[in-house]
C-alpha cells in the first residue's frame, strides 16, 4: 500500500505568498489612483492592470509550488519535460578563439599591414601637430615634451 499523501503547510510561505499579493494590489489601486488624477497617464493605466497579473503570478508559483512539492510523480513528469540532453547545432554563437603567445611571437611587424598604416597614421597627426607647436612661444603644453 502506498502511503497517504501528507500535506505539509509553511506558514512563513503563505504569509510571504499573501503580503506579496496584497502589495502588488495595493500597488494596482495606487496606479489606478495616480492614472485618475490630473497627472494620470497611459503609463499609470497600464501600471494598474499589469500588478494584479503579478498577484495572480504570485498565487500560482505558490500553488505550483506546493504541488510539485507534494506530488512527486508530477516533479518527475516536469523534470522529464524540460530535460535538455543536448544543445541544438547552432543556437549559440560560435567562441572567438585568440592565437597563443607562440603564434603571436612569430608575427613579423614589418609584415602587419595594420600596424603600418596605424603608424603612418600617427606620423600625419604628429606632423600636423608640429607647425602649431613651432607657432606658440615656449609656453609648456598639456602634453609634456614630445
Amino acid at each position: 500500500m502506498s502511503s497517504p499523501r501528507r500535506r505539509t503547510h509553511r506558514p512563513a510561505l503563505i504569509v510571504l505568498t499573501v503580503v506579496a499579493a496584497a502589495a502588488c494590489l495595493a500597488l494596482a489601486w495606487w496606479q489606478w489612483t495616480r492614472f485618475e488624477s490630473a497627472s494620470g497617464t497611459g503609463q499609470n493605466l497600464g501600471y494598474a492592470l499589469q500588478w494584479p497579473a503579478f498577484a495572480v503570478a504570485v498565487i500560482y508559483a505558490y500553488r505550483r509550488f506546493v504541488v510539485l512539492e507534494s506530488d512527486p510523480e508530477e516533479a518527475r513528469k516536469v523534470a522529464e519535460k524540460s530535460r535538455v540532453d543536448e544543445i541544438p547545432e547552432g543556437i549559440l554563437p560560435e567562441r572567438p578563439t585568440t592565437p597563443s603567445a607562440a603564434a603571436l611571437a612569430d608575427l613579423d611587424p614589418r609584415a602587419d599591414k595594420a600596424l603600418i598604416e596605424y603608424n603612418r597614421y600617427l606620423a600625419e597627426l604628429r606632423a600636423a601637430d608640429a607647425p602649431e607647436s613651432q607657432s606658440t612661444d615656449s609656453t609648456p603644453s598639456s602634453k609634456g615634451t614630445q
